[in-house]
């Protein structure tokens, strides 16, 4: 049996989907709907999250304790969720990844040559 990638090892990438709903939570609390629209929005339509993927991914984030459950005031039926502090922490070790990464390739003079439009993100 495989065993599920931890979200919270700082030494491992993020998948891009788990990626994408840091992101979506890193400016405001969200409901599921509205994480599922803000990673299509951000990703330009490249990570589509159906709603088994979202809310199994959502699931593991608060059992991790990168993501915490509100309940909504206003509506009863809607759960909200927000980053915690590890999760923006996971989430900025993400970006600084990231960072470094840019700035190696456009050290290295590779940006010149590739049309970022044409990345395919898997």
């Amino acid at each position: 049996m495989s065993r599920k990638k931890d979200f919270s090892s700082p030494d491992m990438p993020l998948t891009p989907a788990v990626f994408y709903i840091l992101l979506s939570l890193a400016t405001k609390e969200r409901h599921g709907y509205g994480i599922m629209k803000q990673v299509d929005l951000d990703s330009k339509g490249k990570v589509r999250l159906g709603p088994g993927t979202l809310y199994g991914a959502i699931k593991r984030l608060v059992d991790e304790k990168l993501v915490a459950e509100k309940e909504s005031l206003s509506d009863e039926r809607r759960r909200y969720y927000k980053l915690t502090d590890k999760g923006m922490r996971i989430f900025k070790t993400e970006l600084t990844r990231f960072d470094e990464a840019v700035s190696l390739a456009k050290k290295r003079k590779l940006l010149e040559s590739i049309s970022l439009s044409t990345v395919v993100f898997i």
